[in-house]
């Protein structure tokens, strides 16, 4: 279990992001087709998950932007950014803000993803949504970068995560 704060406020996750150097946890995901997306579908490439609570805030706008722009002309590396959101929400915000480097993933279907990469939020207002995470693996899907971000409403620390890439 690790400890986040929201503006203060203390939340808590189910548990800890995999270990640097561990094999990335598979996962099922939605993407804005509605199809079932694993780990697998990106093999060969170097991913940069971008967990984050919701897309619907200003931070996780933020972030998803600044990913996006690093994804222009990169095509060793796909950018999947993962939200509690409905894919048709998460494809609203991509096409108002002209997103189209980052792949937008829902945990519609489950909280397996969360559950199994730690970032579950378990309780409190926030409860079943994830802490905000940066997880960089290699085109192995070796974990190479991890970031909790400690205080959910700040911004990753994008030039470690890039640099990870």
């Amino acid at each position: 279990m690790a400890t986040v704060t929201l503006h203060g406020n203390e939340a808590h996750t189910n548990g800890e992001l995999p270990a640097v150097g561990s094999v990335a946890p598979d996962f099922r995901l939605v993407d804005g087709k509605l199809n079932d997306i694993s780990l697998g579908d990106y093999d060969g490439k170097k991913k940069l998950l971008n967990i984050v609570p919701s897309l619907d805030t200003p931070t996780c706008a933020i972030s998803t932007k600044k990913f996006n722009d690093y994804a222009k002309g990169r095509d060793d590396v796909v950018m999947l950014v993962v939200s509690a959101d409905l894919p048709f929400a998460q494809g609203r915000f991509c096409g108002a803000e002209g997103i189209d480097n980052v792949v937008p993933l829902s945990m519609m279907r489950s909280r397996n993803f969360a559950k199994d990469y730690g970032v579950l939020i378990t309780g409190g207002p926030l409860g079943g949504i994830t802490a905000r995470a940066v997880v960089v693996l290699d085109k192995n899907n070796h974990v190479v970068y991890t970031q909790l971000v400690p205080e959910i409403a700040d911004e990753p620390d994008y030039e470690a995560a890039l640099a990870a890439l």
